[in-house]
């Protein structure tokens, strides 16, 4: 009796500490396996369509088409009078099927307006970031999000929207702030948005310095007007080259939705 009291006593820590090793194997590997994601950016023109119709289930009717698992929506209006009141990242997430965050860059026209992410994917983490400009310039902000995917990966997403003057002074000071918030990070982070800036212009030439252009040939094709494009407007960027693999990149010009075309990539995150 003694000798099978001692084997129990010892053998009870070892089978737990078994389980347990199991347990942390099994959540390590589900985390080295690779995640296949497909992106999506979209200027959303608050809700109005470029017939000025408001028709929320056009907009909402695109992203169903292409099914991306995480979305950057700009020029997104909160409780103001131009989108009737509506919540849009609510009533958008709710006729996709995904979950919605919504930052604000300035209070509008008795509501909000700003920038917002729909997502298929936990959201653990979320930062509404204030971005610089100058006293007579408009808000702009950048939302950073951090998403948990299947295969067990956090996936830092940051959805933005730069200033839109001819001149660069509020793009470069926003692009600067970018690049040094996330000068640090050690998640695998997407910046996705309309950047009001060209390939070779001075602010993405400092979002180079942290972020890559997918290397695709249509990645350089034109974003805007959606009717007859031409300039480059709107982006995908991700850090950390070496673990992104890029399977399509697609601009995607449905005119009747907005004045922008639709940037979507599907991309691949090798841990």
């Amino acid at each position: 009796m003694i000798t099978y009291s001692i084997f129990n006593i010892i053998k009870k820590p070892l089978f737990a500490f078994a389980i347990l090793a199991f347990f942390f194997h099994t959540k390590n590997s589900a985390q080295n396996e690779p995640d296949t994601l497909r992106i999506m950016s979209f200027n959303i023109l608050h809700g109005a369509t470029v017939k000025n119709d408001f028709n929320l289930d056009t907009i909402a009717g695109v992203i169903n088409v292409y099914k991306p698992h995480l979305v950057a929506l700009q020029e997104v209006d909160f409780k103001t009078s131009r989108a009737k009141e509506y919540d849009l990242p609510t009533e958008i997430g709710y006729r996709t099927k995904m979950a919605s965050l919504f930052a604000r860059a300035m209070y509008y026209d008795g509501g909000e307006y700003g920038e917002a992410v729909l997502s298929n994917y936990t959201f653990i983490e979320s930062e509404n970031m204030a971005l610089p400009h100058l006293e007579k310039s408009e808000p702009r902000a950048a939302l950073i999000t951090k998403v948990k995917t299947e295969k067990g990966n956090i996936i830092q997403f940051v959805a933005t929207h730069l200033d839109h003057q001819k001149k660069e002074e509020d793009r470069i000071m926003q692009a600067e702030a970018i690049v040094n918030i996330m000068e640090g990070t050690d998640f695998p982070t997407l910046l996705i948005g309309d950047l009001n800036a060209e390939t070779e212009s001075a602010t993405l030439k400092i979002l180079n310095t942290k972020f890559t252009k997918a290397n695709h040939e249509n990645a350089l094709k034109k974003t805007w007007p959606a009717d007859a494009p031409t300039v480059l407007l709107d982006h995908i960027l991700y850090n950390m080259p070496n673990h992104w693999k890029v399977l399509d990149y697609e601009v995607l010009c449905e005119n009747f939705a907005s004045d922008h075309c639709i940037v979507m990539a599907t991309l691949v995150f090798k841990p």
